[in-house]
């Protein structure tokens, strides 16, 4: 859900700071023209009496861009947006903008910049920050410019530029880098500082300084000279119209960094790709020698790019509010991860009574308004989302009736807004190249807030939709308007003059923004961070459903790499990332400086914990299944902060449980179905649907993909289910990480146990001992299957850090192993791991392999820790966790030993690890 966005000292005080924004009329031309996009169009005037973007006192606002970047399109919903987008009169520069490490803010003499390193608790203990904070300021001698615009940009880098008639200064500034590169002319570099600067380094164009406890490095030309004089560092540029300023991580590292300090970035892009379940993303800087001939640069990896990274990496870590971010000496890395699992529906099990669920679809479809009195984008879009839900399980039980109903009601409602001239219309602005949909609501007009919050209901309506009718769908017919919504918020597409690159999703940050203007002391925000994967979903299912592998595999990009960022940085699911203070097992809001255990519109904790879970879909929520601890966590501190379960929104809290417990959720319906509301974008069908089906299914399996996007994996008691939907033409086969097959008939939905397929048909030039090897109690690792299931202890950490370091580990160690090295593949396993009820224990695995079985191990391989909840049962470890660090190569086995070892990486008591089950295995990369 999204609320109308302030400007607030504190996420607290939220309450006081919602006033509404005064509406501006419009200049209305002699008559509005209506842009035709297929069967419908959009205006290309605002209706009257209605605003753009404006200030937060009313006043219209148009971009704050040089002349070079005249009539481009700027990205608004970034972390720099404030550049751009003057939300304020009186402040014509920037609000405080989080890079990470470094944090910035435009003032008339130049770029402070800050690096924040110790969190403080804010909000009566609801909100941790760590603030932007002034250490020193990047400018020329005599500045003093009247504003500062956006002169340049692109993936995630920004380059400000100030001028005051005699003096031009230009910055570029981006996520992840601890360099600040300037271009200036008219005055000396001039470096001013908040105190006293120490010196730790001088030599002479080099200087090293530090300021409030940080240490930084200041780079001027061959040949120049920094002056120190009180808190004011000047050096002549000789002619020369560069320099640099880095963020050091300690005094000892500025060899390194002055390696790079000329090596000026000019540009960053990400690409993405989908193949056979994994999404793969390269990151890249482009560069231009300033001196010399290096090319190469720094980048600070966020942690959930650094989980899912085989790059090396540096020994130099920050501080941010995402946890430590660790440094790559390169202009590229990539990352690898697991594709999130997506469905059109859930698939129907036995459990599922076909007239119980029939009642419950009746009571949408016969209610006196299914979109209840919905006028604006918002309300709108939840009625069609809450709508469209209920198409796959009407048709799964031969209710066609109702099924067209559903769609009928859809495509109506689609219809009557993919139509310029109505009550209700979408709205082009030439100025700031964004579409709007008018009637608005909580700023998504004057603020351009929530953009993709409320398409991405349109979207996924329309993919439904798509999915039953095609012809509907045609770019000729309705499908050019959809295609319409989706440039707005989520272009993949850098040369389209009409709307920016990926609008509200930021590639470096791994998630989404919600302002448009940015325009906070704390940076930009997000609360509903699963009204994002919503639209991301959406993607996957539209360009499924109309053969667009481009949108199908950018969604399955966005929604991979945000449901990582989701589950580290909104529910801290490897306890890595809040501070030990703040006191919260989740955050309803992320925050540039932090997050906030809060929402815009209330202090309830229901809406708290509920807010990054709404709308339940097929689509987008099944990748919360991977986290299974952190929504146990996230569940019981709800119903702390409750005072007992919950009341109001009863309904997603269930379904968020039946991701990690779902019999626990199923009883809780079963108990409490009969006297609740549900909430707006739910309903008793889907409710019922979703707790009974999985508690039929078992929670997701998220270490399994499918190398179809539309495909899921279900685990209950040791057993899995495959479900994968074809929306083409023609059967196909669709073939699982872990070697299971499933015939998939064309435009249904297949479900099954699969069957093995062989990944190499071709013989081995040696006998292969197998790839699959199954853990026995006495330190044995077996290929053999069967075996009597029992468990071992693992030894408590004592209450040390032993993160990366084997103590007092369990060994499972098999010899004499024949494979030939599979490229591109990798080591997988399945941990079955138990803490009991102890907390705070974590579980790490080391995998080592000796070629030839001599006795030195060639590669060696450790994976992140594993957190277990402190709720008894089994929990998988698996390699998801994301290698911690490598070392050698691997090869062909011949004669080789391969070794597992288990041990407690944290942690004050014992804990045990599964073993004699096929579901405590190792795979090695061999066949």
């Amino acid at each position: 859900m999204s609320v109308p966005h302030s400007r607030p000292a504190v996420v607290l005080a939220l309450a006081a700071a919602l006033a509404a924004v005064g509406l501006v009329p419009a200049a209305s031309p002699a008559a509005a023209a209506a842009v035709p996009v297929g069967a419908g169009s959009y205006s290309d005037t605002r209706p009257a009496g209605t605003s753009g973007p404006t200030t937060n006192t009313g006043a219209p606002v148009t971009p704050k861009v040089t002349p070079a970047a005249q009539g481009k399109p700027v990205p608004t919903n970034d972390w720099w947006s404030s550049l751009a987008f003057q939300r304020y009169g009186d402040n014509p520069y920037s609000t405080p903008m989080y890079g990470h490490p470094l944090t910035y803010q435009a003032t008339a003499g130049g770029l402070d910049i800050g690096y924040p390193t110790t969190p403080q608790i804010v909000g009566d203990g609801r909100q941790y920050e760590y603030a932007h904070k002034r250490d020193l300021t990047i400018g020329l001698t005599g500045l003093n410019s009247p504003d500062t615009k956006a002169d340049a940009w692109s993936d995630w880098t920004v380059t400000p530029y100030w001028s005051d008639g005699a003096r031009t200064l230009r910055t570029t500034i981006g996520h992840g880098s601890p360099f600040v590169y300037a271009r200036g002319s008219g005055g000396n570099a001039q470096i001013t500082t908040a105190g006293t600067p120490a010196v730790f380094a001088d030599q002479g164009n080099v200087l090293g300084i530090t300021v409030a406890g940080h240490h930084y490095a200041l780079f001027a030309p061959t040949g120049a000279d920094w002056n120190v004089s009180g808190t004011t560092v000047s050096a002549a540029l000789g002619g020369k119209d560069y320099f640099s300023v880095a963020v050091l991580p300690s005094t000892d590292a500025l060899a390194t960094y002055k390696k790079y300090a000329f090596s000026f970035v000019t540009g960053s892009t990400v690409n993405w790709s989908t193949s056979g379940g994994t999404v793969r993303a390269t990151y890249t800087l482009t560069t231009e020698a300033k001196e010399g001939t290096e090319r190469g640069t720094l980048q600070a990896l966020y942690r959930h790019q650094w989980l899912r990274t085989t790059d090396a990496l540096t020994p130099y870590t920050y501080v941010s509010p995402r946890g430590t971010m660790k440094v790559r000496e390169g202009a590229s890395f990539g990352t690898s991860q697991k594709a999130a699992p997506v469905l059109p529906g859930l698939p129907r099990t036995g459990d599922v009574d076909a007239a119980r669920l029939r009642g419950h679809l009746n009571e949408v479809v016969n209610a006196a308004d299914p979109f209840s009195g919905a006028t604006d984008t918002y309300w709108t879009g939840k009625a069609l989302g809450r709508l469209a839900q209920l198409v796959p399980l009407a048709d799964q039980i031969g209710e066609t009736a109702i099924r067209d109903r559903l769609l009928g009601l859809m495509k109506g409602r689609l219809q009557d807004w993919f139509t310029a001239g109505g009550s209700n219309e979408f709205s082009y602005d030439r100025t700031w190249k964004t579409l709007t949909g008018y009637p608005a609501s909580y700023g998504s007009d004057t603020e351009l807030n929530d953009h993709h919050f409320h398409y991405g209901y349109y979207v996924y309506a329309a993919a439904i939709v798509a999915q039953y009718d095609a012809g509907w769908a045609a770019d000729s017919a309705w499908g050019g308007m959809v295609k319409t919504l989706i440039r707005d918020t989520a272009n993949p597409s850098r040369t389209d003059g009409s709307f920016p690159f990926l609008r509200g999703f930021d590639v470096y940050a791994g998630h989404s923004w919600a302002s448009g203007h940015q325009g906070f002391a704390a940076g930009n925000n997000q609360e509903s961070s699963s009204e994002s994967t919503n639209l991301s979903a959406a993607l996957v299912l539209w360009g499924s459903a109309t053969g667009d592998t481009g949108l199908r595999d950018l969604g399955s990009y966005l929604l991979a790499t945000e449901g990582e960022a989701i589950a580290q940085y909104w529910f801290d699911a490897d306890q890595q990332v809040f501070p030990g203070s703040f006191g919260h097992d989740t955050a309803g809001m992320v925050w540039g400086s932090g997050a906030a255990y809060a929402t815009w519109w209330t202090a309830n904790p229901e809406e708290i914990h509920g807010i990054n879970v709404l709308p339940v879909t097929s689509g987008g929520s099944l990748h919360l299944g991977g986290h299974q601890a952190a929504i146990r966590r996230n569940i019981a501190e709800m119903e702390r902060e409750n005072g007992g379960p919950a009341v109001e929104w009863r309904d997603l809290l269930w379904e968020f449980q039946s991701l990690a417990d779902p019999a626990a959720a199923k009883a809780k319906w079963d108990a409490g179905n009969g006297g609740y509301t549900p909430e707006a974008g739910e309903s008793k069908a889907h409710t019922y649907h979703w707790l009974t089906s999985l508690n039929a299914l078992g929670a997701p399996d998220t270490a399994v993909t499918g190398d179809l996007p539309t495909s899921a994996v279900f685990a209950r008691n040791g057993t899995r289910t495959y479900v994968a939907h074809n929306h083409g033409s023609t059967a196909r086969t669709v073939t699982f990480s872990d070697g299971k097959a499933l015939a998939v008939p064309a435009r249904s939905t297949a479900v099954g146990n699969g069957t093995v397929t062989d990944p190499d048909p071709d013989p081995d030039p040696e006998p292969s001992t197998g790839d699959t090897f199954r853990l026995r109690s006495g330190g044995v690792l077996t290929t053999a299957t069967g075996g009597t299931p029992g468990s071992d202890t693992i030894p408590s950490a004592g209450g040390a850090n032993h993160d990366g370091t084997p103590y007092r580990p369990l060994v499972y160690e098999v010899r004499g192993v024949n494979g030939t090295f599979g490229a591109g593949r990798t080591t997988a396993f399945r941990l079955p791991v138990d803490a009991g009820t102890a907390v705070g224990l974590g579980q790490q695995v080391r995998v080592s392999y000796d070629l030839t079985g001599d006795g030195s191990f060639d590669r060696t391989e450790t994976y992140h820790y594993f957190a277990t909840d402190p709720v008894a049962g089994w929990e998988e470890y698996n390699q998801g966790r994301g290698l911690k660090s490598a070392t050698g190569t691997l090869g062909d086995l011949r004669g080789g030993t391969v070794r597992l070892e288990v041990w407690s990486a944290i942690g004050n008591a014992d804990s045990r690890l599964q073993t004699g089950t096929d579901t405590a295995v190792l795979v090695i990369p061999y066949s």
